[in-house]
């Protein structure tokens, strides 16, 4: 976070002194278009807080199943690069990785489980329609979550889903490089085995996040 914060103050100053020098030709002011609006193509990187709310279905063969919320929050990093294709329209491809806190209980005929998604990251595509600063989007793609778990009697084991991804969520220009962030996100993982020995369990998550970011345009 230190650094971060240190790479924003450079950028901002950076870009006061870029406005504040005279200059001609075909020379452009960083981040803002010929026609005075501000430019959102290029890279650029993040972090966001947020929270997500879970469900997930656990099923064992001989057994009845178990429903459960795997609520909690999370911290997390993007980055991604923007064209723009046609005067405001703005497609972009953008990744992300997030660390969840989430611990849950669920008890059930087959035993006590208890556990978590630990981590989670998407690579998805976005289109999004510029308003100058404010830039509103789409996205899709895929994600995966990370599952960590413990039946009491029995062991630990883990399992890895992958599915897709939809969202939406805006974007705003604060200054020239720093822009702050609102996103809503819904995963669907699918379903797949946690295999506990002898015993395997199949688990069904979807997601839905909600998160707020702070990123700079480089």
């Amino acid at each position: 976070m230190r650094y971060l914060i240190i790479m924003a103050a450079t950028l901002m100053a950076a870009s006061a002194s870029a406005t504040d020098t005279a200059w001609t030709g075909t020379h452009t002011p960083l981040s803002v278009s010929r026609d005075g609006y501000y430019d959102w193509s290029g890279g650029y990187a993040g972090m966001t807080a947020g929270y997500g709310w879970m469900d997930g279905h656990f099923e064992t063969a001989g057994y009845p199943p178990a429903q459960s919320e795997l609520n909690g929050s999370s911290l997390g990093v993007f980055g991604g690069f923007n064209i723009a294709l046609y005067q405001a329209l703005i497609l972009g491809v953008e990744g992300d990785v997030e660390y969840n806190f989430q611990d849950v209980t669920v008890s059930s005929t087959f035993g006590t489980f208890n556990g978590g998604v630990d981590l989670q990251g998407s690579a998805r595509i976005r289109l999004g329609y510029a308003l100058d600063r404010l830039l509103i989007y789409g996205s899709a793609g895929w994600s995966g979550a990370h599952l960590e778990a413990n039946l009491t009697g029995v062991g630990e084991a883990s399992g890895n889903f992958t599915g897709y991804t939809l969202g939406a969520g805006i974007d705003y220009a604060v200054t020239d490089v720093i822009f702050g962030r609102i996103d809503y996100r819904y995963a669907d993982y699918s379903s797949g085995n946690i295999i506990f020995g002898p015993a395997s369990v199949n688990a069904d998550l979807t997601q839905q996040t909600v998160k707020v970011g702070l990123g700079i345009k480089f």
